[in-house]
């Protein structure tokens, strides 16, 4: 299945009863068979408006029923889904409406005035069709537009153009064809062992790559369902995992240690209680998860948490811890999965185990190119291959361990520091909610170390405590010399810290100290 609508009809035709979509809010369903007839009632009416093969149909909506019909629809049906980031700023969403050429935006009604204030300044006609979770798409009334109906699409044809977060500058781009798609959903499956008894609970936005990708296409893929709500929350998630008996759910450091927080006042006796017994695994990705995280949650939870590691450019997984009884190794994204990855130095070398160097990844799941930037597209796509940006290494078994990002490295007195080794000690203290280190400019060493930190709700400490707590873990070198206080740090839609924009915030607030 090389498609999304081969996944689609091959599990319509061999299991058209099985359920795929669950909408919790309103109860409603999907099955494969439903699906088919879904998608293809999408189909009829971009082909009523006039759209033809390889046009852009964004939306602006927060998951549910709807969302994951048009997401599937547009791309089942040959044309390209530009999922919009809801909670992205004006100047990005302008861009990122504007540049793909969309020729139609879905919106939910609660989005209404932030798309006529985007809208307003594109400076070009945009379809504009309201979509609320409960009704569906208010399509246009009258005559149809006569178009050929778009050909079924072949692996190679484009399937989403999905824009990266933009931590600096305008977000580029990822043209991801439908072999991409459903081979990152693949990677998925196999790295998880999906079934197709399987059943996730999907709290991740389907704007961002993971959502999309790993509770979307991998349960389409295996054949298998994804329970749906609108938005994620930490009191309703055990319950929709015991309500809808969910066997996985894929989430990020940010919603773990949310869910830490109030586990206390759960009503589950978690590792002994039957209602939560099909929970096989949770998985984080998106975000760096401190080792310390991860040992809270499998002694709180007793279930596994299972680190990968996924990418907007590869359709989302790349690596994977595998699941017990195999060995995982906390503080590693684990082993590639349906790609190959190795670790090159600035030379183009492959680098020795432990040694440190640039993730180059090759596989059917990469993007085809940047939309419109072939300097980007030059710049990271070679024979190939991408190159990611991303420093880590292996070690002798194989398993890759993330230190940072190239642009993110803070360079002090000559000497290269990873800041991810200093948010993993201040993860390790019991007060800390978020925390990103990262390097500013200083006229003695070239850049100095600081960090920001979010404190747990109930939780006090003091900077001299956490500087105290740093060096003890990192030595007086690496040890911030400041440690900022703040109420938020500036997170992506998947909940990953943005730290090339720290500096700025720093700049421009006062913190708490």
């Amino acid at each position: 299945m090389e498609t999304v609508r081969e996944c689609i009809e091959q599990h319509a035709d061999a299991s058209p009863d099985r359920d795929f979509l669950i909408a919790p809010e309103s109860g409603l369903k999907l099955s494969f068979r439903e699906l088919k007839t879904a998608v293809d009632e999408v189909g009829a009416q971009l082909d009523r408006l006039g759209l033809g093969q390889g046009a852009r149909v964004a939306f602006l909506l927060n998951n549910g029923y709807w969302t994951t019909r048009l997401f599937l629809g547009v791309m089942a049906n040959n044309r390209v889904i530009v999922p919009l980031n809801a909670v992205a700023g004006t100047v990005q969403l302008v861009h990122v409406l504007d540049h793909s050429d969309s020729e139609i935006v879905f919106v939910a009604p609660e989005y209404r005035d932030k798309l006529a204030e985007i809208m307003a300044r594109v400076g070009r006609p945009i379809r504009v069709i309201e979509t609320s979770d409960e009704d569906g798409p208010d399509w246009p009334s009258g005559d149809a537009v006569p178009v050929i109906p778009s050909p079924l699409p072949v692996p190679a044809d484009t399937a989403l153009l999905l824009y990266t977060s933009g931590s600096t500058g305008l977000p580029k781009g990822a043209v991801l064809s439908h072999r991409a798609v459903t081979s990152g959903g693949r990677n998925v499956v196999e790295g998880h062992r999906l079934g197709a008894g399987d059943r996730a609970l999907c709290v991740l936005p389907v704007y961002h790559i993971n959502g999309a990708m790993v509770t979307v296409s991998a349960p389409l893929y295996s054949g298998s369902s994804v329970v749906m709500p609108r938005r994620f929350s930490a009191t309703d998630y055990w319950r929709l995992v015991v309500e809808h008996r969910c066997t996985w759910s894929s989430i990020v450091p940010t919603i773990i240690k949310y869910l830490l927080d109030r586990a206390a006042r759960e009503p589950y006796d978690f590792g002994n209680d039957e209602r939560l017994a099909k929970f096989r695994f949770a998985r984080s990705a998106s975000a760096p998860l401190a080792a310390a995280t991860l040992e809270q949650w499998e002694q709180t939870f007793k279930v596994p948490m299972i680190e990968t590691l996924g990418l907007t450019e590869t359709a989302g997984t790349v690596a994977s811890n595998p699941l017990p009884p195999a060995p995982r190794k906390p503080g590693s994204v684990g082993l590639p999965f349906g790609n190959e990855i190795v670790i090159l130095d600035k030379h183009g070398r492959q680098c020795a185990p432990h040694v440190v160097g640039e993730l180059v990844i090759r596989g059917s799941n990469l993007l085809d190119y940047y939309y419109k930037n072939p300097a980007a597209t030059a710049d990271s796509i070679r024979d190939g291959w991408f190159y990611s940006g991303d420093l880590g290494m292996k070690d002798e078994d194989g398993y890759i361990f993330l230190t940072g990002r190239s642009k993110e490295l803070i360079i002090r007195g000559g000497e290269n520091i990873a800041p991810r080794e200093i948010d993993d000690v201040l993860y390790r203290h019991e007060a800390i909610l978020e925390a990103a280190a990262v390097g500013v400019d200083d006229e003695n060493y070239g850049q100095e170390v600081v960090a920001c930190v979010v404190l747990r709700d109930g939780y006090e400490c003091s900077e001299e405590e956490l500087k105290a707590f740093c060096e003890a873990g990192v030595g007086s070198y690496k040890m911030p010399k400041v440690i900022y206080f703040f109420d938020d740090l500036p997170k992506g839609p998947s909940g990953k810290i943005l730290r090339l924009r720290l500096p700025e915030l720093i700049a421009k607030s006062t913190p708490k100290k």
